[in-house]
């Protein structure tokens, strides 16, 4: 059985990002870990906003499978290599706000490098403003399988504590709960918000 706190406050979660418009037209996906083999991942083709516990499938971490026949989210390969890449994660947040995507263009290197705010100190381990955290931009690709093993060959070498961008698609972040997951989100939202209109102003 998955946890029933855990997912209830997941579907909270994806009403206050639907709220947010950080999920539109449909677009994003949700999951929370129910244990060392089982994810329970949001169904292809539901409005963020309106998800209850049952438009959730039970989805192997292992090989992707949904045993109820429904189809997961597009992207469930990227969320199963999450829980097959960090034991801790148990709740994975991706979605397609303005500020990600654009500046997952704007930004032409592999690596945002974000430094000097203050709320960098929202991300689980960082304590001072002065640190800088790297998020990784990989290409986006249709091909999930493909870009899963792009970013499981970086992932040997370069630790992925929050998330990542894909480029011109969005944010994929996550936490070792919802609460977690959730306060990265809103937190590096804020820092790529930040980015975006401190290199605006820089241009004028």
């Amino acid at each position: 059985m998955t946890d029933n706190l855990q997912l209830h406050e997941l579907v909270s979660a994806c009403h206050w990002l639907g709220a947010k418009g950080w999920a539109p037209a449909t677009g994003g996906n949700m999951s929370v870990r129910q244990d060392a083999d089982w994810c329970w991942l949001s169904e292809s083709g539901k409005d963020k906003g309106n998800l209850t516990s049952a438009d959730f499938l039970q989805v192997s971490i292992a090989d992707n499978h949904a045993p109820s026949g429904r189809k997961p989210s597009a992207e469930t390969g990227l969320h199963t290599l999450i829980y097959r890449l960090y034991p801790q994660a148990h709740a994975v947040l991706h979605v397609h706000t303005v500020n990600a995507t654009v500046l997952s263009r704007v930004e032409k290197s592999a690596t945002l490098q974000l430094n000097g705010y203050e709320m960098q100190k929202c991300l689980r381990g960082q304590t001072s403003h002065l640190d800088t955290v790297p998020m990784a931009i990989f290409d986006n690709d249709q091909d999930i399988d493909a870009l899963a093993k792009r970013i499981e060959d970086y992932a040997q070498t370069h630790p992925l504590p929050y998330g990542f961008l894909l480029r011109g698609h969005g944010l994929t972040c996550w936490g070792r709960n919802v609460a977690e997951a959730r306060r990265h989100l809103e937190g590096l939202e804020f820092l790529f918000e930040c980015e975006l209109q401190r290199r605006l102003l820089e241009r004028l």
